[in-house]
């Protein structure tokens, strides 16, 4: 309004000086110009431009990133990968929205295995390779209402394939010629998923049981910045108590994500030009096992259990509480004042912790 006042007095003025100067009777302005006298001005905007949205999209329930408005009732799947150092390449994982890493076995170094949470499928061209199944996969997979991709698993399964919130579809995927022995060349491939729930009659779409959608989310204008929380500290490097494979994440504050590396080197993916694997978020879950016999088969125990963790992004991290009262039930993240976390837009990484390897997470 200023601009457009100063404007018009200015313009005037202009029309004042040039009768003065011609001899013509001179008229001095008392008050300001009518409404119909005022013209428009155009003035620089101070606004900050307007996001982008992309047309027919929504934001993920499992990223808030936007993807296509065809996939909003699609449920994810939950596909498991070896990873044993034999296993190495994985193929595909850059595509996931979220990955679980946990102990596998209480043997062999307690090797870990990832689950791979991914709600844009039909995309996948080569994924894994997948291997078998624990019971901790069947109490987290169903918080999402996802079918659990995987092949074969140990008996202490079958108690949770009864449930009927539980979709899962077992071996029969590809082989793949890579030069390793048999366990390490089966991967999900382009259209298996599709014609893998049609005959399994699955649900594609979300159904009955699913609790809706998982997490809160920060508006991506104004990301969560943990820095301003009382018991906030730096967090640039993670070393992760997983002997076997040493599982690492570095802040890499250009991108403003965490770089996954395991097994001394960098992961990446084959799959998708090299790509390293990363995370906006970054929550570190401890949890205690319950050890079923002495080949090293266990579980973590979760449902109707709680416990302590860690919630990190964006170089920072605070201590936070979870729980869990049902397989379908999303766990809950809160930190120190009660309130539930809340995300960055962006992937998310997820380890659950034993207990007695607690002491030996470092976060610095």
């Amino acid at each position: 309004m200023k601009k457009k006042l100063f404007a018009i007095l200015l313009s005037t003025i202009l029309v004042f000086g040039m009768f003065s100067a011609c001899g013509e009777a001179e008229e001095t302005i008392t008050s300001e110009p009518s409404e119909s006298e005022v013209v428009e001005v155009e003035s620089e905007s101070e606004e900050e431009p307007s996001e982008v949205i992309p047309p027919n999209s929504y934001r993920s329930e499992l990223t808030n990133e936007w993807i296509d408005n065809s996939l909003k009732e699609q449920r994810p799947v939950a596909v498991m990968v070896d990873n044993e150092k034999t296993a190495l390449d994985h193929y595909g994982l850059t595509q996931a929205d979220i990955v679980y890493e946990m102990m596998n076995s209480t043997a062999n170094g307690e090797i870990t295995r990832f689950m791979a949470l991914v709600k844009d499928w039909e995309n996948i061209t080569r994924f894994g390779s997948i291997r078998s199944v624990r019971p901790t996969n069947f109490m987290i997979a169903p918080e999402y209402n996802a079918i659990l991709i995987h092949d074969g698993g140990p008996f202490y399964i079958d108690p949770f394939l009864g449930n009927p919130w539980v979709d899962n579809l077992s071996g029969g995927f590809a082989r793949i010629d890579n030069g390793k022995s048999r366990e390490f060349t089966e991967y999900v491939t382009t259209g298996e998923i599709a014609d893998r729930i049609e005959a399994a009659n699955y649900d594609r779409e979300y159904n009955e049981y699913y609790e809706g959608p998982h997490w809160k989310f920060a508006d991506p204008t104004s990301p969560v910045d943990l820095s301003q929380a009382m018991d906030s500290q730096v967090c640039t490097y993670i070393d992760l108590p997983f002997p076997h494979n040493g599982s690492e994440l570095e802040f890499d504050k250009e991108s403003g994500k965490y770089l996954y590396y395991e097994y001394n080197m960098a992961h990446v993916d084959p799959e998708n030009d090299n790509a390293q694997l990363c995370f906006t978020n970054v929550i570190i879950q401890c949890a205690e096992v319950n050890q079923f016999d002495e080949n090293g088969y266990m579980q973590f125990n979760l449902i109707n259990e709680s416990g302590n963790g860690y919630y990190i992004t964006n170089g920072q991290a605070i201590p936070i509480t979870w729980e869990k009262t049902h397989d379908t039930m999303p766990t809950k993240f809160y930190d120190a004042d009660g309130n539930e976390i809340t995300l960055n837009t962006g992937k998310t990484y997820i380890a659950l912790v034993s207990e007695k390897r607690w002491s030996e997470l470092l976060i610095k």
